[in-house]
């Protein structure tokens, strides 16, 4: 197993006068042999941790230069830090969320299973297999962390809800909670819905979400814009309704949330995210 350096998080994004909340730790240049790259992993941490002995359930997050830092986004911050502190101090709903950057021009790849004759993809399954044996082993390792299925997840927004959501398929022993945020359910030709209907049922609780906006609003091509956004949202009630049918009970099982207006953007995933965190949460809590 590689052996990470954890540093505070100010130490090796100094540069960016970044703005962050709360106890973030940043491991540089972790190895995937699974493909043969590597990134920096960053991990939030609770307020609770440096003053309890607790063990945390763990989130696993895609696109991790966008979640915490402006100054390291590509298209804006979810703001993942101050929505955890708050929702530890508003409504004691704490865990660790680990955040994976994306490798920039091969993210696409990386992020679909399925090959796409125009948009690429095929390494979701590599990708995976790195996140579960040799990232995961690191994680429990050096943090304090409930290891098991039922307190471990995976959440991501559009290309990286494609690969969560798969991931929760593909992986039933390891992951107990799946996020999607406007999902690209599109991808080689909506391959997802065929997975999806073959995979065996996995326990656990799946958040799906989307915005009415998804494609656009503005005056030119509204009508067009609004059509497209119309057909997105009904593909995501699509896969509402297969999972139904696999036996996900909606509320229990299953969140899905359609924001009016809401378009394809980090602010709107920024906006539902606590709906997420606090339906993965709320009945699973942390160790005493």
């Amino acid at each position: 197993m590689q052996t990470a350096n954890w540093q505070p998080y100010h130490d090796v994004f100094h540069h960016h006068h970044a703005s962050v909340a709360g106890i973030i730790r940043v491991a540089q240049h972790i190895r995937s042999p699974q493909l043969h790259n590597q990134r920096h992993i960053l991990v939030y941490l609770p307020p609770s941790y440096h003053t309890s002995q607790k063990r945390y359930p763990v989130l696993y997050m895609h696109d991790g230069q966008n979640l915490f830092d402006n100054a390291t986004s590509y298209a804006g911050e979810w703001g993942v830090d101050e929505t955890m502190e708050k929702m530890s101090r508003e409504e004691g709903l704490e865990a660790i969320v680990v955040g994976i950057p994306n490798m920039g021009a091969v993210r696409m790849d990386e992020y679909s299973p399925f090959k796409d004759v125009r948009h690429g993809g095929g390494l979701g399954n590599q990708y995976l297999a790195f996140l579960v044996n040799t990232l995961k082993p690191i994680i429990d390792q050096d943090f304090r962390t409930l290891p098991g299925k039922r307190y471990t997840g995976i959440m991501g927004s559009s290309m990286g809800a494609l690969i969560s959501f798969y991931a929760f398929f593909r992986y039933p022993d390891f992951f107990g909670f799946t996020g999607m945020m406007s999902p690209s359910l599109w991808i080689a030709k909506g391959a997802i819905f065929r997975y999806t209907e073959a995979a065996r049922f996995n326990p656990g609780k799946i958040y799906l979400d989307v915005g009415t906006r998804e494609l656009g609003d503005s005056e030119t091509d509204m009508w067009m814009q609004r059509t497209l956004s119309r057909r997105y949202y009904a593909s995501v009630r699509y896969l509402k309704r297969v999972l139904v049918g696999k036996g996900y009970r909606p509320v229990h099982d299953l969140l899905h949330i359609e924001e009016k207006w809401a378009d394809h953007s980090e602010s709107a995933w920024a906006r539902r995210l606590p709906d997420a965190v606090r339906f993965f949460l709320k009945t699973t809590g942390h160790d005493d």
